[in-house]
């Protein structure tokens, strides 16, 4: 798959595509029809199919201070796309001066000029250009002038999840705020995950006999509520595991939220610089204080053991 960053990495031989457009944060199930729905139409015409996204958020040029936080990287979003069967994403740097493109100029700068639209798929409340003054309605028009179609897909899938709330890239986020990620992986079709590099900590874990990787999380990452989570540990193109601990460490009057993942049963792993990535499977208990190191170490033994059937439950 292409990955291009801004109008410029186009192939200046670029021929007519099928595209859709979007944020796709998670690129949850709703997304994936959408996304699907342009794969299959771009495969019926024989043209490669194109999802146009955005960085920053637009919120954050629109709004500074309001960036949602963020339920994959724009790589991993890039890799879920690719899964579907998409060729080339293109990411458009989003600036204030990007923010001012009226709906029309959009049409033409990226979709005719650039991409040679066939066909753009969306969904019914797409919105786009200076304002959000573009939706679908006047896309199609657009279309009729400059030769494209215009496919509209519902996107709107429900489930338990959220009390059966549409799904929603903002549904999951408060998910996972609440430490529900069984419902956040309702919704997205897979565990939520967090990444990033593995640092060193106050090493209290490796003392207390459970050493666990503390992974310094990218910036505005969605990150599930304090607690303890069973989940997965993949460093090094291995998969294995873990008890995960999220929160200020109370028991040792900790300040700064963290994301530690302990590699179940694993003996002397070294992650220190790597970039690992954690998947929550299940909420396990919240955090908390004990009234002793022994009481502390009695729970995380529980807690691991907990993690462990959840785990092989899943397997």
């Amino acid at each position: 798959m292409q990955r291009w960053r801004g109008l410029e990495d186009i192939p200046q031989d670029w021929g007519r595509s099928v595209v859709t457009i979007g944020s796709y944060d998670g690129v949850h199930r709703g997304h994936q029809l959408i996304i699907k729905h342009a794969v299959d139409r771009a495969r019926e015409l024989g043209v490669p199919a194109v999802v146009v996204t955005f960085d920053p958020h637009p919120s954050e040029v629109v709004r500074p201070g309001s960036h949602p936080p963020l339920l994959a990287p724009h790589h991993r979003r890039a890799e879920l796309m690719a899964e579907l069967g998409v060729d080339a994403v293109l990411i458009l740097p989003f600036t204030t001066e990007f923010s001012k493109l009226s709906p029309a100029d959009f049409v033409v700068k990226v979709l005719v000029d650039k991409l040679h639209a066939k066909a753009v798929v969306e969904g019914p409340n797409f919105r786009f250009g200076h304002k959000a003054a573009g939706n679908v309605e006047f896309l199609v028009g657009q279309g009729k002038i400059y030769d494209f179609e215009v496919e509209i897909v519902d996107l709107y899938v429900t489930g338990e999840a959220g009390n059966g709330e549409p799904f929603s890239s903002t549904l999951t986020r408060r998910l996972v705020a609440e430490g529900d990620v069984a419902g956040a992986r309702e919704i997205l079709g897979r565990p939520h995950r967090v990444e990033g590099v593995v640092v060193r900590g106050a090493q209290r874990g490796r003392e207390l006999g459970f050493p666990t990787a503390n992974v310094e999380t990218l910036p505005h990452t969605a990150i599930p509520a304090d607690g303890v989570y069973a989940g997965y540990l993949h460093a090094q193109g291995e998969v294995m595991p873990a008890a995960i601990s999220v929160g200020t460490n109370p028991q040792f009057d900790g300040t700064e939220r963290t994301v530690e993942a302990y590699a179940i049963d694993r003996v002397g792993l070294d992650l220190y610089g790597l970039h690992v990535a954690v998947d929550f499977l299940a909420y396990v208990r919240g955090q908390a204080k004990f009234e002793s190191l022994e009481a502390l170490l009695e729970q995380m033994a529980e807690d691991v053991k907990r993690c462990r059937e959840i785990v092989a439950a899943e397997e």
